[in-house]
């Protein structure tokens, strides 16, 4: 056989490159384990790719926002049972109002019943009486 195989090219070049080739990888390769054996500390470890990344940060601010939610829910559900209780005070509360009102209103009357024109509490003391 010739130095051309079937496809038109030279195999006797072809190898000679494949193997320079390979000849760089096998020196690269040992350059790096030497150089990573020279380091006293271990390299520091490569990123995550940025689509994970963010894949994981969008999870982290999803559980975010749920937990938000909840507690949004959680304090509704409270403020509701706040409202509720403040509505019965409220009711509570009404009559005990009017029959204050009441009660000041009886009090002022009784005390004007009892009131003499000449005591010292009515404002008059001192005065005489109109005949």
């Amino acid at each position: 056989m010739s130095e051309h195989d079937a496809g038109g090219r030279e195999t006797g070049s072809g190898s000679r490159v494949s193997r320079s080739v390979e000849e760089f990888v096998g020196q690269l390769r040992a350059f790096t384990d030497r150089a990573r054996g020279a380091v006293p500390f271990s390299m520091p470890r490569l990123p995550s790719p940025p689509g994970a990344m963010s894949a994981a940060q969008l999870r982290a601010i999803d559980r975010a926002v749920r937990s938000q939610r909840q507690q949004i829910a959680a304090m509704t559900a409270q403020l509701q049972a706040f409202d509720e209780q403040l509505a019965v005070f409220e009711r509570i509360l009404d009559p005990l109002v009017e029959w204050s009102a009441t009660w000041a209103r009886l009090e002022e009357s009784v005390a004007d019943l009892v009131r003499r024109p000449g005591d010292p509490d009515d404002g008059t003391a001192g005065t005489t009486p109109p005949p």
